[in-house]
């Protein structure tokens, strides 16, 4: 049986990609205008949703899902 991938809405997909370019939870909760708290329950709900185990895993799964442009780099 096939199952549909993740939806992610646009707030997640932001976050996945701040996360990605080596943001923390903090200057996450700055850039988007969020409660920090807030930051880290939806990267909590996100890594449910996705399945991933940790963040690492959170950011190939969503590259895998191809939640982003290839070239966002951590650096």
């Amino acid at each position: 049986m096939l199952t549909a991938e993740p939806q992610v809405d646009d707030t997640g997909v932001k976050i996945l990609r701040l996360l990605y370019s080596g943001f923390d939870d903090a200057a996450i909760a700055r850039q988007l205008g969020m409660g920090h708290r807030t930051v880290q329950r939806r990267v909590h709900e996100l890594m449910k949703q996705l399945e991933a185990k940790g963040r690492v895993a959170l950011g190939a799964r969503a590259q895998e899902l191809g939640l982003f442009p290839t070239e966002i780099s951590a650096t």
